[in-house]
């Protein structure tokens, strides 16, 4: 007999939360120490075993439905064992709330816990239906299953949810339907889905939706609920077959522009990969990183370790770096084309871009020459011929300070940086596991996509001889490749075609501070052929420049 009770309190609880939408939980009342009732968050790491006999540990998050010394049920989720209603139970205290659907959502997802009632609460219930829900379970026990209130209800609603006002514009319900339903028409529809029209004007009305509607939430929801009622098959198809054709092609989008660098980059032996927008924020604070903006916190992560949006690409891909390298491929080109994101001003951000991974040999050793492991330079290049295919121009180079290299550059176009590329921090690479020279470049997709020029000029082939000459330099060890070649473009742009660097020393008989650079000059005149003395002027005309401007003793 005890038994036959036992389950048919069960199946009232069912058939209220089949028949209203609205979940109940019933406790043995015997088992509520002190006789209260308290919805609240434990401390992290408590131990609390459920319906199922499994002890969990509970997060500080986790919403708990607790008497006066412990928890009692995970809130919306499921039951505690020692609480639950038994064969013996005698009292039952029945509860019914409407809890937020992000805390049961979090709850449910890290403790793997999937029941009905999390599946109810984690898509909404209705706020003002927990009281009518809990009186007619009630009166059904009572009727049914022989039992007797003993109890008001005790309800605890300070802040009611009030209904919502949506907007509702006239073009957009024609646009979205596909039809012009009339206003009257459409106002009937309404009423009878208990959404009330407040406020009619010419072209647009207000309508009053009710808290148990929590599907509608926008002007397309209730388009949507208008379509639903009116009937899918009233809306006629035009009877004339027709389409929109293009008179001149559309500009480039960025995902052509996307798919173009990635199949250059496949070409140079590149492997495109696709990580997780999600990361460890315990990498920033480890290295003591700060990026553009605040990181964006996730409010339902699933781990510490996924706890918010990427500022940069450089952490995700290092994790792909380091599956692969403990699997014993050690020589690898990647690329990912992926968004980061932060919170500026009080707003949420997100930026496309480019990231590149290069480490290992730069090709496998073969019978014809050595194997060769690869360089900053490598990278360099590879970055190059990607503004060059762009036709990206008139970049800036600079000496990239950032905590994540060791050493690298700075690109920027009409001083905007949008590239960083150098040799990954050892300390960084440590933290994941990789033991072998890591070089990283991160690109602006966006400002390389909108700054870029893809029109390549073809020019005739030289009538006139080209002259090469070579200078060596002696500098300080700061001044780098690139302000020299920047200088050169300033100095004199008609004749000199080519700028090459094929040696660098640093050592014996040059002081510490200086380094030696041997560079190469290619001169052209595309009018006429050039004459000693024209080439005698220009080239003392670059060493004046070298001298005056970078400090520079000309070795002869």
């Amino acid at each position: 007999h005890e038994d036959i009770h036992f389950l048919f309190c069960g199946r009232v609880r069912f058939f209220k939360r089949t028949e209203l939408g609205q979940p109940l939980h019933a406790f043995d009342a015997d088992e509520i120490t002190g006789g209260k009732v308290i919805v609240r968050t434990l401390p992290a790491g408590s131990r609390f075993t459920t319906l199922d006999g499994r002890e969990r540990t509970l997060l500080d998050s986790d919403l708990m439905i607790c008497n006066a010394e412990e928890g009692m049920c995970i809130a919306g989720v499921f039951g505690g064992l020692k609480s639950g209603v038994k064969a013996t139970t005698r009292k039952i205290f029945l509860e019914s709330a409407c809890f937020s659907m992000d805390y049961i959502r979090k709850t449910a997802q890290h403790h793997q816990l999937r029941t009905d009632a999390s599946f109810r609460f984690e898509r909404g219930t209705d706020p003002e239906g927990t009281v009518f829900a809990l009186k007619r379970a009630a009166l059904l026990i009572t009727e049914l299953a022989g039992g007797r209130i003993t109890s008001d209800i005790v309800d605890i609603y300070p802040q009611p949810v009030a209904h919502r006002k949506i907007l509702v514009r006239d073009r957009n319900v024609n646009r979205l339907i596909g039809k012009v339903i009339p206003r009257k028409e459409i106002v009937s529809i309404l009423d009878r889905l208990d959404i009330k029209v407040i406020d009619e004007q010419e072209d647009q009305y207000t309508v009053s939706v009710p808290p148990y509607r929590v599907d509608v939430m926008q002007e397309a929801d209730v388009v949507e609920e208008i379509l639903r009622i009116y009937g899918f098959n009233n809306i006629e198809l035009s009877n004339v077959a027709r389409t929109d054709y293009l008179a001149e092609f559309p500009e480039r989008d960025i995902n052509s522009f996307q798919l173009d660098i990635a199949g250059m980059l496949a070409a140079n032996g590149y492997y495109e990969i696709w990580t997780n927008s999600l990361t460890n924020p315990a990498y920033q604070r480890k290295f003591n990183l700060s990026f553009e903006g605040e990181p964006v916190e996730m409010l339902n992560k699933l781990s510490e370790e996924q706890g918010i949006l990427r500022q940069t690409m450089l952490f995700t891909g290092l994790e792909v770096c380091a599956y692969n390298l403990n699997r014993k491929q050690r020589d690898l080109k990647l690329f990912e084309f992926g968004k980061i994101y932060y919170k500026k001003d009080g707003t949420y951000r997100e930026e496309d871009r480019l990231a590149l991974y290069l480490t290992g040999l730069l090709e496998t050793e073969n019978w014809q020459r050595e194997s060769k492991t690869v360089t900053y330079f490598d990278l360099a290049q590879q970055v190059s011929h990607i503004l060059t295919r762009t036709g990206l121009s008139a970049t800036e180079q600079v000496r990239l300070d950032d905590p994540m290299f060791e050493y690298g550059a700075a690109l920027l176009f009409q001083g905007k940086k949008f590239a960083r590329l150098g040799k990954v921090k050892n300390a960084i690479l440590k933290e994941f596991g990789i033991k072998q020279e890591l070089f990283y470049a991160e690109l602006e997709t966006a400002l390389l996509f909108q700054s870029a020029t893809p029109k390549f000029v073809i020019k005739d082939v030289p009538k006139f001889p080209e002259v090469r000459r070579d200078v060596s330099l002696v500098l300080d060890r700061r001044v780098t490749f690139a302000e020299i070649e920047s200088l050169v473009r300033a100095t004199e742009k008609r004749l000199v075609r080519s700028i090459i660097l094929f040696d660098v020393y640093q050592g014996d008989k040059i002081p510490k501070d200086k380094k030696a650079y041997a560079i190469g000059f290619t001169l052209l005149d595309e009018e006429k052929t050039l004459t000693d003395q024209e080439i005698e002027k220009t080239m003392n005309r670059l060493m004046a420049a070298f001298e005056q401007k970078l400090g520079a003793i000309i070795r002869k």
